[in-house]
């Protein structure tokens, strides 16, 4: 009877340590789209860091904000001396929870982010609809938002005005693996 105990406690020591853990994306996707009547902007990054706190529900994420790839270089160019002043505010983060997460779910939970997003040193609310699924080694969550780039104090020249949404669609797509201490 002691022998069974011991397992069970053993067990679920375990499964509270593997709860508790911390899970990292090294290299998630952040996408941004903006619709003009004259030509679409869209950029990817691939080295978005982000960490994932199941059991206190917590994200924070990091953008460099050099890391996103253009269709053309002068719309990078424009982008990173113009809009977001790279050299200036190099990344952007965020930092939220996620409402009503079940840690304890096994499959798909569609859920509401709420957090702060800081980009060119102007932190906003927002709240992100996202999508968080357990995987076999983690967790993928993915979702958008929507940016006004007035929030962000983003200039546009007034020439260009034309040319550039005042709105710009973020999505995101991060796969989670546990963190290695």
């Amino acid at each position: 009877m002691n022998k069974i105990l011991l397992f069970v406690t053993f067990i679920l020591s375990i499964t509270v340590h593997a709860q508790s853990n911390e899970f990292i994306e090294r290299q998630g996707q952040v996408t941004f789209f903006s619709y003009t009547s004259v030509e679409n902007i869209q950029a990817t990054n691939n080295q978005v860091l982000s960490l994932f706190k199941p059991e206190t529900k917590a994200i924070a994420v990091r953008i460099l904000m050099r890391a996103f790839v253009f269709k053309k270089t002068l719309m990078r160019e424009h982008f990173n001396e113009s809009y977001v002043e790279s050299d200036l505010y190099p990344k952007a983060t965020f930092s939220g929870t996620i409402v009503d997460f079940d840690i304890t779910n096994q499959g798909e939970q569609t859920r509401i982010i709420k957090g702060e997003f800081t980009l060119k040193n102007v932190t906003k609310p927002v709240e992100i609809k996202a999508k968080i699924t357990k995987t076999a080694t983690g967790y993928t969550i993915e979702g958008s938002l929507d940016v006004l780039i007035d929030d962000y104090k983003i200039n546009v020249p007034p020439l260009l005005s034309p040319n550039i949404s005042k709105k710009i669609e973020v999505s995101f797509n991060f796969k989670y693996a546990p963190y290695e201490k």
